[in-house]
């Protein structure tokens, strides 16, 4: 399906929320983003997306379906790795790095400010640390508010949508392991050669932002990954009242399932039970949280498959009937990028994602 441009009907503009973390969801939003509206402070018109190169005209709106009227990335808080495990230790503060990646692969220019917010320093006491989560770490202080200081940043990027923690509160992972011991922190569990059985937050009484609660009640189409199955989307679904949300929407939810298993995460689970795992630990919901699983059935170059599976890492079992025995729908294409490593493309995800909102919103605008 060609997705519609929205100008020449105001009701097929839709709110999209994105949930997850780490490079999954960055990746996704830059091919959500293509379909923003977005004021041109230049030449005050609207523009579909950014240009590729500063000498690249902006576009207008007709050319690149502007079909997204409101865009929302929700984005997990438990990294305590790296720059930002140091910010979380030595300012008690919540980790940047993630929510720098969304806000750069949102920003309006992927060049000369997105470039200083991924600048990482070499050498010195900075050494390891980038400019954009020292920049977030310094707005967090002065506002006291994480939360705030993320809006901020978003603004001074001028970034094609909305960017929230998860949750404000500072909290972090423990994971129950399939022999029954707790390991403690992401990087731990992530280095763990067990697997896991439970994830859970300390604390467990971690509230989402109004604002993100608002979002997805609002949305028309919601997405869940790709990302780590468990660092990077379920942490997002121990948040108390986002499950419920999720549930409760009236929007068109979908999976979008990762390419490949991922050591200590997911080796060895078939589409259907990282479905499985993933209403497993959505308390509270009390319906199928997804409508659609968009599923890779692409073929991956030889090379590549032989790259991962030097990590035991595999293509992820498109098991469509199992899938869809859950109550969700299975949606199944090309949808890799082969490069050093694989990725989604996120151009081609990007469109299928709106257009099975819209194809949803078809009957009711028609009625």
């Amino acid at each position: 399906m060609s997705l519609q441009n929205p100008t020449e009907s105001k009701e097929k503009e839709l709110r999209v929320v994105a949930i997850g973390g780490g490079t999954g969801l960055s990746t996704l939003l830059r091919g959500l983003k293509r379909y923003v509206a977005a004021p041109d402070r230049r030449r005050g018109i609207r523009i579909g997306r950014v240009p590729e190169t500063e000498a690249d005209p902006p576009l207008p709106c007709p050319s690149l379906h502007c079909t997204v009227r409101e865009l929302s990335a929700v984005v997990t808080v438990t990294d305590d790795g790296g720059s930002s495990g140091r910010l979380r230790e030595d300012m008690q503060m919540l980790p940047p790095g993630d929510i720098r990646n969304c806000m750069v692969a949102l920003s309006e220019d992927e060049h000369l400010l997105s470039k200083l917010f991924q600048f990482r320093f070499e050498q010195g006491d900075l050494e390891g640390h980038s400019f954009g989560n020292l920049f977030v770490a310094a707005l967090s202080h002065i506002t006291g508010d994480f939360a705030q200081a993320v809006q901020m940043s978003s603004q001074i990027l001028a970034t094609r949508g909305r960017i929230f923690p998860a949750t404000n509160t500072n909290v972090n992972l423990a994971a129950e392991m399939d022999d029954g011991s707790i390991v403690r922190g992401e990087t731990n569990i992530t280095a763990s050669k067990r697997s896991i059985a439970e994830l859970r937050l300390e604390p467990a009484a971690a509230d989402p932002l109004p604002e993100t609660l608002e979002a997805i009640a609002n949305a028309d189409l919601i997405t869940l990954g790709p990302g780590s199955l468990y660092t990077s989307l379920i942490t997002n679904l121990l948040v108390r009242g986002i499950p419920e949300a999720l549930a409760g929407s009236r929007a068109t939810k979908v999976y979008v399932c990762n390419l490949m298993t991922q050591a200590n995460e997911s080796l060895g689970l078939t589409a259907s039970q990282h479905i499985e795992k993933i209403m497993q630990h959505a308390p509270g919901a009390e319906s199928p949280i997804f409508d659609y699983a968009l599923i890779n059935t692409g073929a991956i170059s030889a090379e590549r498959l032989a790259q991962y599976a030097r990590e035991g890492q595999e293509p992820i079992v498109a098991d469509l009937e199992r899938v869809r025995a859950l109550g969700v729908e299975p949606v199944t294409g090309n949808f890799v990028h082969e490069g050093d490593v694989l990725r989604h493309d996120y151009d081609r995800v990007a469109e299928r994602v709106l257009s099975l909102a819209l194809e949803r919103m078809a009957p009711a605008l028609t009625r």
